[in-house]
């Protein structure tokens, strides 16, 4: 059981969350929406644990992977060392394995630079699904990607969350990856923002500007 209970959470002054509290069971699948600027990937973040300054109680899974809304890869590693930095458990097979699983196992031993915006996504799936974690949140993963590239990355991990069955957060503006990825939504707004729906995600009409 994953518990979400952010009393407050606040930036200097001002006060972005309020009150945001669910639950999830293992597996379950969950859309985070609202309009840009609402707090959407803040709160990602203290569920992450990436964050703890705030007031409140999350309880969470140990193995938990994000994939950001950059790829966050280090420049300076191979592809394969990517993962294996990452996942010190991983022999070198198992790494390449991964790396076939997601398409770019031709790209080992090339570096992140030398990557198309699309590779370098694939290669942060790798990384995040490597691990098998029970937890995955992801913070609009397949932003700036061409329609037919974020079609198979849509794709990709759609397929990947069948195989490995972790609970899934995911923020998006997409209708399209809410549906195809998540069972529930929960759409914030408000200043501070507050839950003010919670609701199958066929039932949501999202715009490139936010839930509606």
């Amino acid at each position: 059981m994953i518990k979400v209970d952010v009393r407050r959470k606040i930036f200097g002054d001002e006060e972005i969350l309020r009150d945001i509290r669910f639950e999830m069971e293992v597996g379950e699948t969950l859309a985070i929406l609202g309009p840009s600027g609402i707090g959407k990937s803040t709160l990602l973040r203290l569920i992450a644990g990436i964050d703890h300054a705030f007031k409140g109680e999350i309880n969470r899974p140990e193995k938990i992977a994000m994939v950001f809304q950059e790829p966050v890869l280090l420049p300076w590693r191979s592809v394969l060392q990517n993962l294996t930095l990452v996942h010190t458990e991983l022999g070198t097979q198992a790494a390449l394995s991964a790396l076939e699983r997601v398409g770019i196992v031709d790209k080992a031993h090339q570096f992140p630079g030398q990557l198309s915006l699309g590779q370098q996504r694939r290669l942060a799936l790798a990384r995040a699904f490597a691990g098998r974690p029970e937890l995955l949140v992801m913070d609009e993963p397949y932003v700036s990607l061409d329609p037919a590239t974020a079609e198979e990355m849509l794709a990709l991990t759609e397929a990947l969350i069948a195989e490995t069955g972790p609970a899934v957060i995911l923020v998006t503006h997409s209708d399209v990856e809410a549906n195809r990825l998540t069972r529930r939504c929960l759409r914030l707004a408000g200043k501070p923002a507050t839950i003010t729906g919670d609701v199958a995600p066929r039932s949501v009409l999202i715009t490139s500007e936010g839930a509606l």
